[in-house]
């Protein structure tokens, strides 16, 4: 097996990726979109909602002579050839970062080093695993599914379409029974079945009652709503997601996780992919985590919209004209600050992020905006004040009232094991949170 690691946002020669030369053509310059369309999955689903990281995308986009990376980690599979995409602090071993953020985030055991698994297609298919309970409890917030299925009878009771043919068949002689079908509204669909399918598959892993303990509610649902499940049954259940996929805009949680689950079932019997030809992996977006993790530190002093979620939406103008979802807005009112995560590095937080911030400043009164991105050297933060004046009249100058910080989050980068790296990022991300407390 052929193996490259890199790093997000980096650039590499070419040359660097020859080890690994047909994965990277069937990846390079492709946007995210192209490669979900041939079996790669991506996390979060619906990349069309958000604003870090765009249908349109590139996992490695080819520049001169180099291949630059984006704000994507994960792996890639194509044949014999693996690609890993480490985040940028990760050092010569495990990726403590990326294991932190999931953990954080999403809750995931510690399954992040992806180098040293002797198989890598079992490395894949455990992150599967550990998706489940997330796409479950999302699905879950929309209800049980239920649509509309043929349900068989054969009774005295007829209510709806009768079935000559079978009617002769288990009713001769006549002894006062009809045979008929009826069209009825049902939680005990095909989707449900999947479901249960994989929750029973899950439930028989070492880890498995531990994974699903984390949704117990909603697990009990599933298996209260498919009273006709049979183990049996499985691969006409899948047959039947596979044709019959979810396709009402409303119920698109439920889409993500009929995918996730005719994922994890067919991967139990064959090798991840369709084939020698197939790219296959699990791509998380970095920016999306990123986002997600810094709320979960500073969500008691800042509101914050979810365009993903369309919750929190903001608008420029009157008239519900200029939709906007400022990452974060404090819960101050008085002295109101904006404050914008950035995955990316410091060095590329630029001119179009600074119009941005300032938009959302301008709208919410505020004097103060931040950029909370992580970083790795201990820089101290940069504090930009907003000029006045005009270069015409030769009187720009700085103002005292309007400003914006570039506030990093230290990330231990020497870390010698996954305990020592949390204890040092918690005492991190207590220096990180004071200073955005005013």
């Amino acid at each position: 097996m052929k193996l490259l690691r890199i790093k997000d946002n980096s650039q590499q020669k070419k040359d660097v990726f020859s080890q690994v030369a047909k994965l990277t053509g069937k990846i390079a310059d492709k946007t995210l979109e192209q490669l979900e369309r041939e079996g790669v999955f991506v996390f979060p689903e619906t990349v069309k909602d958000a604003e870090d990281i765009t249908q349109d995308q590139m996992i490695l986009q080819s520049v001169n002579d180099t291949y630059r990376s984006g704000n994507v980690m994960g792996f890639l599979g194509y044949g014999d050839e693996r690609l890993v995409i480490e985040s940028r602090f990760c050092g010569e071993g495990e990726d403590y970062f990326f294991q932190y953020l999931l953990d954080k985030v999403l809750d995931f055991p510690n399954i992040v080093d992806l180098e040293s698994d002797a198989n890598q297609d079992n490395r894949l298919f455990n992150f599967l695993l550990f998706l489940f309970p997330y796409y479950l409890k999302s699905a879950m917030r929309k209800g049980l599914f239920k649509k509309y299925i043929r349900h068989r009878y054969n009774d005295g009771y007829v209510k709806g379409t009768i079935d000559v043919a079978r009617h002769i068949e288990k009713n001769t002689p006549f002894v006062g029974n009809i045979a008929y079908s009826q069209r009825e509204f049902s939680y005990d669909n095909s989707l449900m079945e999947l479901v249960r399918h994989t929750i029973e598959f899950i439930k028989r892993k070492p880890y498995g009652n531990k994974l699903l303990i984390k949704v117990k509610d909603e697990v009990k649902l599933v298996i209260d709503a498919t009273s006709k499940y049979e183990a049996c049954d499985r691969q006409k259940i899948i047959e039947q997601n596979k044709k019959n996929t979810v396709r009402h805009a409303y119920f698109r949680e439920y889409l993500a996780l009929q995918r996730l689950c005719l994922l994890i079932l067919q991967h139990q019997k064959h090798q991840i992919g369709a084939g020698a030809r197939q790219i296959y992996g699990i791509l998380f977006d970095g920016a999306w985590l990123w986002e997600e993790y810094v709320n979960s530190l500073i969500e008691d002093v800042f509101y914050h919209p979810m365009n993903k979620g369309g919750k929190g939406a903001q608008r420029l103008f009157d008239g519900n004209v200029g939709l906007i979802y400022p990452d974060f807005i404090s819960r101050n009112s008085e002295t109101r600050i904006i404050a914008d995560a950035k995955y990316k590095p410091v060095d590329n937080i630029g001119n179009r992020d600074y119009l941005q911030v300032l938009a959302y400043m301008f709208r919410f009164d505020a004097k103060t905006g931040y950029y909370l991105y992580p970083e790795a050297e201990g820089s101290d933060d940069l504090k930009l004040r907003m000029n006045c004046g005009s270069t015409y009249e030769k009187n720009v100058m700085p103002r005292d009232d309007i400003s914006l910080t570039k506030h990093g989050l230290k990330i231990p980068v020497d870390a010698l094991n996954y305990a020592e790296f949390s204890v040092r990022m918690k005492t991190c991300e207590q220096e990180f949170k004071s200073a955005l407390i005013f």
